[in-house]
């Protein structure tokens, strides 16, 4: 009898041992360690790894979870994304915070400390389809690339990858809001004038692109806009669908882009009066979140 409690309370000091080396090396990472390790999204990966994978900036896990958490309880899309994407505003501009290239591994990245203007509604649609960070982590997943997988190759490079991959999200909604106005046309995706590629390592894409031309549009079509419409800012280079991206935002001001704007003089998350902004570009693209 004796030996079995030496027995037991040495297995309780084990544990408590064990318990104590985990709490250190996760106090020490700076990074939450997962309570599944068998999460189907992050699977086992390595606290570097995760660390890499996270810069949450002035965010913390628990704070973006409330934010899409109260989203969540809005009416309609056009609240919530209006609601998620404010939240970000001020926020810096910066390309290229996405890990992986034809050479380079990919890895499902989340850099909220600065923000282009693909990854900043890439973070602001899988938010508002979240409830909790692990279905965040999911979702982001699901937009970010064909299929769910993540890989270079199955990134969303294109805007217009969001209606072919993710149509359950979004849809293409150019011709119904712009009417007579919009004008499609067909494009190589990836292939430059000269034959060359824009990106190695994902292949050209033929793909048709309806725009409505913004000398055509008018305050009928503007009216046509809801809020949390996806703009896209159309080019007519070829290989390219936009140069651009950001969200409709209608409010008692007037109309806005919300955009993560890599002007001199901006290089920040803004709001930027609709039409001015139009007034130098060839065209627009809208996408509506269903």
């Amino acid at each position: 009898m004796q030996k079995k409690v030496f027995r037991i309370v040495g297995i309780v000091l084990l544990i408590g041992v064990v318990w104590m080396v985990y709490s250190f090396f996760s106090a020490v990472a700076g990074v939450a360690i997962p309570e599944d390790h068998g999460d189907p999204i992050l699977g086992t990966v390595s606290l570097e790894r995760l660390k890499r994978e996270r810069n949450l900036g002035s965010w913390t896990e628990g704070t973006w979870v409330a934010a899409i958490q109260s989203a969540r309880g809005l009416p309609g899309a056009s609240k919530q994304i209006d609601f998620l994407s404010e939240k970000f505003l001020g926020t810096p501009y910066e390309a290229n915070t996405l890990v992986g290239d034809a050479e380079t591994p990919e890895e499902l990245t989340v850099h909220f400390a600065g923000l282009d203007c693909f990854t900043y509604i890439d973070y602001v649609e899988a938010g508002r389809q979240s409830d909790s960070y692990s279905t965040f982590l999911d979702e982001l997943q699901h937009t970010r690339y064909k299929g769910g997988d993540v890989g270079f190759r199955y990134r969303n490079h294109f805007f217009s990858d969001w209606t072919e991959y993710n149509d359950d999200k979004v849809r293409d909604v150019t011709k119904e809001v712009g009417g007579d106005a919009a004008i499609a046309v067909e494009k190589q995706l990836n292939q430059k004038k000269d034959g060359g590629v824009f990106l190695e390592g994902i292949p050209v894409v033929p793909r048709t692109i309806t725009h409505i031309p913004t000398a055509a549009i008018t305050d009928e079509i503007v009216g046509n806009l809801r809020t949390g419409d996806y703009i896209g800012i159309y080019t007519a280079i070829d290989g390219l669908d936009v140069t651009h991206t950001g969200i409709f935002i209608r409010n008692d001001s007037g109309t806005y882009l919300r955009h993560a704007s890599s002007r001199e003089d901006a290089q920040k998350v803004i709001d930027d009066d609709f039409l001015t902004y139009l007034e130098n570009t060839p065209g627009i693209i809208v996408y509506r979140p269903y």
